[in-house]
Parts: C-alpha cells; sequence; structure tokens
C-alpha cells in the first residue's frame, strides 16, 4: 500500500517539478511579454503575468485564490485517501489535478501572479496563453472523467 502511494506522490512531485522548472527556465531565456515563435501561427513561448485565473478572470483576488486553491486541494486529496485501490486512473487524474494546483499555488504565493508562456493559435484563434500546470489539471479533468465513465464501479466511496 505504501509502494503504491509513493508512486501517486511521485506523480504529483513530478507534476510540480516540471512546471516550476519550466517557469524557470522561460524566466530566465524570456524577456517578459516577449515571445519566442516556434511554429509560425500555431505555437510560442510567449512570457505573460497572469494575476487572474485562466483568461484573466479575477485578476488580482490573491485571497480568492489562495483559499480555492486550499480547498480544492484539501478536496481532492480526500477523494485520492477514499478512492479503491483498483481505481488506479482516478488516482492518476488526482494526482495531476494537485500537482497542477500546487504549481500555480507556489507562484502566487512566491511571486503574486503566474507565470504563463504556452501560446497556441488554433485555427486562427489565439488560445489563452498558459503553462504546465494548467496542462497538468486539463490532463487529471479529462483522466477524472475517462475514469468515471469506465473504472468507477460504485459511485460510493470506500468506507
Amino acid at each position: 500500500m505504501v509502494k503504491k502511494n509513493i508512486c501517486y506522490l511521485a506523480i504529483l512531485l513530478i507534476s510540480v517539478f516540471l512546471d516550476q522548472i519550466s517557469k524557470f527556465l522561460v524566466v530566465a531565456n524570456i524577456p517578459l511579454n516577449d515571445e519566442i515563435v516556434l511554429l509560425h501561427g500555431f505555437f510560442s513561448l510567449h512570457y505573460v503575468q497572469n494575476t487572474g485565473a485562466g483568461f484573466s478572470i479575477l485578476e488580482g483576488q490573491f485571497n480568492l485564490f489562495y483559499i480555492l486553491t486550499i480547498l480544492a486541494v484539501i478536496m481532492l486529496a480526500y477523494f485520492y485517501f477514499k478512492a479503491k485501490d483498483d481505481e488506479k486512473v482516478l488516482k492518476v487524474s488526482l494526482m495531476f489535478m494537485i500537482g497542477g494546483a500546487l504549481g500555480n499555488f507556489i507562484d502566487r504565493l512566491r511571486l503574486r501572479y503566474v507565470i504563463d508562456f504556452l501560446d497556441f493559435y488554433i485555427f486562427g484563434y489565439d488560445f489563452p496563453i498558459f503553462n504546465i500546470a494548467d496542462s497538468f489539471l486539463t490532463i487529471g479533468v479529462i483522466l477524472f472523467i475517462l475514469a468515471y465513465l469506465f473504472e468507477i464501479k460504485e459511485l460510493k466511496w470506500k468506507k
């Protein structure tokens, strides 16, 4: 049991590490508000500082983000510990979501903004700039939906 939990904890720690190291590299190599075009018309690295949430909503609402992140991490951790051992996809999804939440939480605590840099143009639409933590959150949500559809046998959590 402990060995299994260490694997899931490793997923969480690796996701936070990858997020933070990517942000460090962006700040060290790209001036604020500059971009490096990697695939013209599709993808660039564009360093911005986001004081809000996705799409820059609720800019400057630091206390709200602190409270919501702490509550979300507690709730996700609760679900993790209540999940059954054979619900592996569910547990991985929860670790990705916690890792993503913590990656952005670290930025907000340390800097009072989130470092965003992944900028995609999809069918001519400039998608909002995001980061690795946001990617892990999204992957976690997708895996959670898949776990809900295909892995979770009952809606009751183990007691």
